[in-house]
């Protein structure tokens, strides 16, 4: 649907809608099961009458973006308004057997992930920084509602200051485009993936930074103002964006035709780290206490820093030894 200068844009779309909503939702539940006349039933009753007009308007509204599947139809309307019954798209000749629906859909994103150096390794980081973000479900709690005392519902709020980092880390990502679509341009239109690569060395220097600050801060909450480790989310927010979507347009770039598996097998590790981080969240900040749980974490994503540094330097290497990756340069 979006081309190479274009892309980029989208993906900060995608990309808000995923990380903004797990950190808006908290304060809106927690006041909704607080309201007596509402009660936590109506936090999935506003969810079902948010997502009820998707059901009609999909159907209605959606229009097929596949291309092979675009000329069938234009086929099928040719024939019907000519009765030429010999004119035929390419792809009403293929079908799909059981095996190459496993192959394409179930089989190829694993290996993949598993067999492509660039995919995975960004992959993991990539997913951990998704399993930051739900991590960040249980450790505000930890820190706000245990340590600074504040009610259900006002303990979340502090969510907003990742928020608004989020916000400023998609602006961000948008105003890096320019200097993308600059040197795609000044390359003839060829796609070099490692172009998408520089934004994210900020993010990921950013997001340390931001989690250092809140877990130490929020360790003395009886000498530090609750507004310090709040402010820490503009830092933790705006580092989320500026590695996550950069990460998702170089596979995107990498991988061109085989792009959907790709972010299949990149989605299949992520969603597995989004759910993981939540069950040893409350063990580990309890029994490392919140500084030192967030040092290691806070260590272990500036290691993680040398990921697109060294994707800049040997990505187009590891792409021309690739089974799947283009090497378009």
């Amino acid at each position: 649907m979006f081309g190479n200068r274009t892309r980029g844009v989208a993906v900060v779309v995608f990309a808000m809608a995923v990380f903004m909503g797990p950190m808006i939702a908290p304060f809106i539940s927690f006041f909704i099961v607080a309201n007596p006349s509402l009660g936590w039933r109506w936090t999935s009753f506003i969810i079902g009458i948010i997502s009820s007009p998707s059901i009609i308007m999909i159907p209605l509204f959606y229009t097929e973006t596949h291309h092979p599947i675009i000329l069938v139809n234009k086929a099928t309307e040719i024939r019907r308004r000519t009765g030429n019954w010999g004119i035929h798209a390419a792809h009403d000749e293929y079908t799909i057997t059981l095996s190459e629906l496993f192959e394409n859909n179930l089989s190829r994103p694993i290996k993949m992930l598993f067999t492509e150096p660039i995919l995975l390794l960004i992959s993991i980081y990539n997913a951990f920084i998704y399993g930051m973000l739900y991590l960040f479900l249980t450790a505000y709690p930890i820190v706000f509602q245990e340590g600074y005392k504040m009610a259900p519902g006002v303990a979340e709020l502090p969510y907003f200051g990742l928020a608004i980092g989020e916000v400023f880390g998609g602006l961000f990502c948008i105003w890096s485009e320019k200097a993308y679509v600059k040197k795609l341009e000044a390359n003839k239109g060829k796609i070099v993936p490692e172009n998408r690569l520089p934004p994210m060395i900020i993010g990921a220097i950013a997001f340390p930074i931001g989690l250092l600050w809140f877990c130490w801060t929020g360790y003395y909450h009886d000498s530090v103002h609750w507004i310090v480790p709040t402010l820490s989310g503009l830092f933790t927010g705006f580092g989320l964006m500026g590695i996550f979507i950069p990460s998702l347009n170089y596979i995107v770039d990498c991988y061109l035709l085989f792009a959907a598996s790709a972010i299949a097998g990149n989605t299949f590790l992520r969603s597995g780290f989004g759910g993981a981080f939540p069950l040893f969240a409350t063990f580990m900040f309890k029994s490392m206490h919140t500084n030192w749980a967030g040092l290691l974490l806070g260590l272990f994503s500036l290691v993680l820093v040398l990921c697109p540094i060294g994707f800049i330097k040997f990505g187009k290497r590891l792409r021309r030894k690739s089974k799947y990756a283009f090497d378009l340069n």
